[in-house]
C-alpha cells in the first residue's frame, strides 16, 4: 500500500510518508508496523475497554459465557449422549476444550469485522492496516487470561494435578493466535468488498467447532476416519491444550500439522490482505 521513505524515524518535522500503490503480491513492511506498535496498543486496549465499558457483570462475562456452555454440553453431550472423555471429567474436559475455542472464534470474528467497524480511520487516516485486525484480538486474549485462571482452579477442584505440560501453553496460545490473525486477516480483506462476509462468519465459526475435537475426543473418531481431523488445524491445538492441562499423552504429529497449517494460512492471509489494501478507502 505504501513506500515510507524517511531519514531516521517514521514519526517527527523531517519525516515525509508518500503513499503508493503497490501493485502484485508483496510482504508487508515490519519496520513501519514496528513504528505504530503504540496505535497497535491503543486499538488493543480500546476495544477491551469498551467491550465491558456498560456491561453490568463487567469482565465476569469471561468467566460466565465458558461455564454456560460447559454446564450445558455436560447435560447433553456427557449425560444425555454419553460421549467419553478419555476417562476425565466430562465438566473439565468439555471445559479445558472451549477455552482454546473460544479463544480462537473470538479473535477471528473481531478481526474479521475490524476493518469495516473502523472504516472511518481506514478512509482518512494513513497508517498499516494490518495493525486493525491485530489489534481487534486483544480482547479475546484478555477473555482468554481470565477464564485460564478458571481452568487451573477446576483442576485442582477434580483433582487433576499440575503438570510440567502446562507450560506448553503459551506457545499453544501464540499457534492459536496465529492461525486466528491468518484467518482473520483475509477474512477481514474480503468483508471490505463482500458485506456478507460479516454473516457468514458466524455461522461458518459454529460449524467449524463441531469439526474441532471440543466436545468429543480425537479417540471418538472412529480410527479409519481420525486422518480427516489433520485438515482441521484448531484439531492439534485444542487436543494438546487439554492434554497439557489434562495429564493426557500429547499427539506431536496432530500439533505439528497443526503449527505447519498456521504459518501456511498466516502468509496466505497476509498476502491477500497486502495485495488488496489499495482498495480499502476507495471501497469501505
Amino acid at each position: 500500500m505504501s513506500n515510507t521513505e524517511s531519514n531516521d524515524t517514521y514519526f517527527g518535522p523531517n519525516h515525509a510518508t508518500i503513499i503508493r500503490p503497490n501493485h502484485g503480491w508483496h510482504l508487508p513492511n515490519f519496520r513501519e508496523i514496528w513504528a505504530y506498535r503504540e496505535l497497535l496498543w491503543v486499538l488493543a486496549s480500546r476495544d477491551v475497554r469498551v467491550r465491558y465499558k456498560q456491561a453490568v457483570l463487567g469482565a465476569s462475562w469471561a468467566l460466565i459465557r465458558p461455564l454456560l456452555q460447559m454446564l450445558i454440553f455436560t447435560l447433553l453431550f456427557g449425560k444425555l449422549a454419553k460421549i467419553p472423555s478419555d476417562g476425565i471429567p466430562y465438566a473439565i474436559f468439555v471445559f479445558a476444550g472451549l477455552l482454546p475455542w473460544m479463544l480462537f472464534a473470538s479473535a477471528v470474528s473481531a478481526s474479521s469485522a475490524s476493518l469495516v467497524a473502523s472504516s472511518n480511520l481506514v478512509s482518512k487516516v494513513y497508517f498499516p492496516r494490518l495493525i486493525l485486525p491485530a489489534a481487534a484480538m486483544g480482547s479475546a486474549a484478555v477473555d482468554f487470561v481470565v477464564s485460564l485462571a478458571l481452568l487451573l482452579l477446576m483442576t485442582l477442584w477434580y483433582g487433576t494435578s499440575w503438570t510440567p505440560g502446562m507450560m506448553l501453553a503459551p506457545l499453544l496460545v501464540l499457534g492459536m493466535m496465529t492461525l486466528a490473525m491468518g484467518v482473520g486477516t483475509f477474512l477481514a480483506a474480503l468483508s471490505v468488498t463482500y458485506r456478507d462476509v460479516a454473516q457468514i462468519v458466524p455461522f461458518a465459526i459454529q460449524l467449524w467447532m463441531f469439526a474441532t475435537p471440543v466436545i468429543y475426543p480425537a479417540s471418538f473418531i472412529p480410527e479409519q476416519w481420525r486422518w480427516a481431523l489433520l485438515i482441521n488445524p484448531m484439531t492439534g491445538y485444542t487436543e494438546a491444550f487439554r492434554s497439557s492441562f489434562l495429564g493426557l499423552p500429547i499427539n506431536w504429529t496432530m500439533l505439528g500439522v497443526s503449527i505447519i497449517a498456521s504459518l501456511a494460512l498466516l502468509v496466505i492471509g497476509i498476502a491477500y490482505f497486502q495485495r488488496v489494501e489499495k482498495r480499502f478507502a476507495d471501497v469501505i
